[in-house]
């Protein structure tokens, strides 16, 4: 139920521009890792490494900062995320000057997405209307390809121009503004935290679990591929500007895709789940194109195969929360906190293994894996549905 005054459009831009910001950080280092590798001098697996620490960094405060949402409230946590968020930003680019560096501020910048993702999603919840949800929840999410998009962009206009470190100062200044564009609080935090006591008691925990595993088993493509698309672009001969104009235009397929399936969701009015593991199955497809293309001089399937694999391999993000909070509408936060530890962890071994099999072995077997792990994703995120309706915690999810 959404209280007091709506304003549903500005809410939606604040949650949007706020996780943009907060998902900022791993994608510059993902599509700038070629300027960032030379300067700080340090190879593919260690690149790898860095973005999978980001998200343990995530996956370990996703669900002590869900519970500390449902308290205080989402626009509290919201705020000064995006504060802590900018200034991490900042010292990436004034002192990061060795991988160790980067590796010590790339972790919290994590933490602070871990904030940001439950505190947006209680956001939205309490304020946008119900036949309005599904596209907010898509938008929202769009803001994480977006920064991809964004982070791809700033390789031509940013990195190879003033250079890789100015990229990460714009960032840290968007991060600022945020924050300055946060709502104040409706309730006073004493009676959020009477009011929000016992919201545990409404989560469950199994089919949670279990959709975590399928949402990880998605981020763990998706996120290799973020990390490693420009890279495997330029292996396969793309110059640096047009690897990061092939990682912006698939950034910004994931965008159209995200609002689009927010959008039907709310026409639809359940079977949710289903549609996230239809699209994962296509996202599969273009993991194997990818794969394809790095093994033969076909270079220029690449280009359709990246637009697939993000924009439906990845464009499921915000259905996916969309169909969590609907199932557990007395505690968004808390229940998107736990399905979020698996795409956390996703994240942490997704860009660890591509980084791994790219140096040791070739794009084209890490691609593979990438695919397989797609295809299972989508069998498990059926499962975890099968779960919930089994608990009746939601029989449209």
């Amino acid at each position: 139920m959404v209280s007091g005054e709506r304003r549903p459009g500005r809410d939606l831009a604040v949650a949007l521009f706020v996780t943009t910001t907060a998902s900022l950080p791993v994608f510059l280092v993902g599509t700038l890792a070629v300027e960032i590798r030379h300067s700080l001098h340090f190879g593919t697996s260690a690149l790898g490494l860095a973005v999978s620490l980001y998200y343990v960094g995530a996956a370990a405060g996703s669900v002590p900062l869900s519970r500390l949402t449902e308290r205080v409230g989402g626009v509290r946590v919201m705020r000064v995320a995006s504060v802590v968020d900018a200034l991490l930003l900042v010292a990436i680019a004034a002192f990061a000057s060795s991988w160790p560096v980067l590796l010590a501020l790339l972790v919290p910048c994590g933490v602070a997405s871990a904030a940001v993702a439950p505190a947006t999603n209680l956001f939205l919840a309490r304020r946008t209307p119900d036949g309005r949800q599904g596209l907010a929840f898509g938008t929202k999410q769009a803001a994480v390809p977006l920064a991809s998009l964004l982070g791809g962009l700033a390789v031509p206009a940013v990195a190879l121009t003033l250079g890789w470190r100015w990229a990460f100062v714009i960032a840290g200044v968007l991060a600022c503004l945020a924050s300055t564009t946060v709502p104040a609080p409706r309730v006073p935090i004493s009676e959020r935290r009477r009011s929000h006591r016992g919201d545990d008691r409404s989560v469950r925990s199994v089919p949670l679990v279990v959709l975590a595993a399928g949402l990880g088993l998605g981020m763990f493509a998706a996120g290799g591929l973020t990390a490693f698309l420009v890279s495997s672009a330029v292996a396969d001969g793309f110059g640096k500007g047009a690897a990061g104009l092939v990682a912006a235009g698939a950034g910004g397929a994931a965008v159209v895709v995200r609002v689009a399936t927010g959008a039907l969701a709310d026409r639809r009015g359940g079977r949710h789940f289903p549609v996230v593991a239809a699209m994962l199955a296509c996202g599969a497809v273009g993991y194997a194109l990818l794969a394809l293309s790095a093994g033969t001089t076909a270079h220029w399937l690449l280009v359709p195969a990246a637009v697939l694999a993000l924009g439906a391999g990845w464009g499921w993000n915000g259905l996916f929360n969309f169909a969590v909070v609907r199932s557990h509408r007395h505690a968004p936060a808390r229940a998107t906190g736990i399905t979020q530890v698996g795409g956390r962890l996703g994240g942490v071994l997704g860009p660890l293994s591509v980084g791994f099999l790219a140096s040791h072995s070739s794009y084209t077997v890490a691609w593979t894996v990438t695919a397989v792990a797609a295809l299972v994703g989508a069998a498990t995120v059926l499962l975890g549905r099968q779960l919930l309706v089994t608990s009746n915690a939601a029989r449209a999810a």
